[in-house]
């Protein structure tokens, strides 16, 4: 760390007080790495991010190896985690999934849905209305089970195939999700061409359509450059929940021109300059992160880490 390790605090008016960080650097980040990540390393990983203070942090997938080889430890993993003391969601993509989860005490979990026919069919081999009846049951025996549910929703602002993706059809997924049970919704800019006025008439007509803030998350893609500038106009709407990747990892293996999540620690150096609380020692998190680069065998894309890390990258 640098002699100007922290941003000096200027609180802006009307934003929220805190803002949950949903970590998904250990299961999005990773999922796309060609080269197998030893199971004892991602363990490592969700323990130092605990450590640097990360309460929600997304563990792995209970998807078929064969979809996401990366995730093919999920068995050998979640059981080596489960004392850290943070919430610990999986992503199930079928109830197969979820029987697995369940059976290690996975007390989160997550569906992920599209909000176009073209990434559907991309990513889940169905079209929308029928990857929505396979989550369903999943869903209902979720919360006949006392499991917290979330909802991703991908493809929320453009579509590589379709183009810009209309609102309604974001909502109607968006409903549809929360109509089977899902208690919190993340919507995806998996392409990451949103821009702020974009994000804010999407929230505006959620909330119109029966969807509140209080239930709403944002994943933002950094592919234009756009991500923390959208994750501001979510704030200003009153979004406490934002996901994020610890150094930038990960992408979308469907859709080829998504570059990496948000930076955990990007979005940790802007939150604390506008005095918005996030629990997140930065130092420890930018170490994990080059701790984590180190093994992967590359620098983190993140520019606070390379501002913060004394590596050249």
């Amino acid at each position: 760390m640098t002699a100007e390790g922290l941003p000096m605090t200027v609180p802006a008016q009307d934003l929220p007080v805190r803002v949950r960080i949903h970590e998904v650097g250990a299961r999005d980040g990773l999922q796309n790495e060609k080269s197998a990540v030893p199971t004892e390393v991602k363990a490592e990983f969700i323990r130092r991010l605990a450590d640097a203070g990360l309460t929600t942090i997304e563990a792995t997938s209970f998807v078929h190896p064969k979809w996401v080889p990366q995730l093919a430890d999920a068995e050998d993993l979640f059981p080596r985690v489960a004392d850290v003391p943070a919430a610990l969601p999986v992503l199930v993509p079928n109830q197969r999934g979820l029987d697995r989860a369940l059976a290690l005490g996975a007390r989160r979990v997550a569906v992920f849905a599209s909000a176009t026919e073209s990434f559907a069919k991309a990513n889940l081999n169905r079209t929308l209305d029928e990857s929505l009846a396979v989550f369903e049951p999943v869903v209902r025996r979720a919360k006949d089970e006392g499991v917290h549910v979330r909802g991703y929703v991908s493809m929320c602002f453009g579509d590589p195939w379709e183009g810009a993706v209309p609102l309604h059809q974001v909502v109607r997924v968006c409903r549809a999700l929360r109509d089977m049970g899902c208690d919190e919704l993340s919507l995806g800019d998996t392409i990451g061409v949103a821009t702020p006025g974009h994000v804010l008439e999407l929230l505006a007509l959620l909330n119109e359509e029966g969807v509140p803030t209080n239930v709403l998350g944002v994943h933002f893609h950094d592919t234009y450059g756009q991500a923390l500038a959208n994750t501001y106009a979510a704030l200003e709407h009153g979004v406490t929940t934002v996901d994020a990747s610890a150094g930038g990892l990960g992408g979308c293996p469907y859709a080829k021109s998504a570059t990496g999540n948000l930076a955990t620690e990007d979005l940790v150096w802007m939150l604390h300059g506008l005095g918005i609380d996030t629990g997140v020692d930065l130092g420890r998190l930018v170490a994990t992160s080059v701790w984590m680069a180190d093994h992967l065998g590359r620098p983190s894309p993140s520019r606070t880490v390379r501002a913060l890390s004394h590596k050249d990258q």
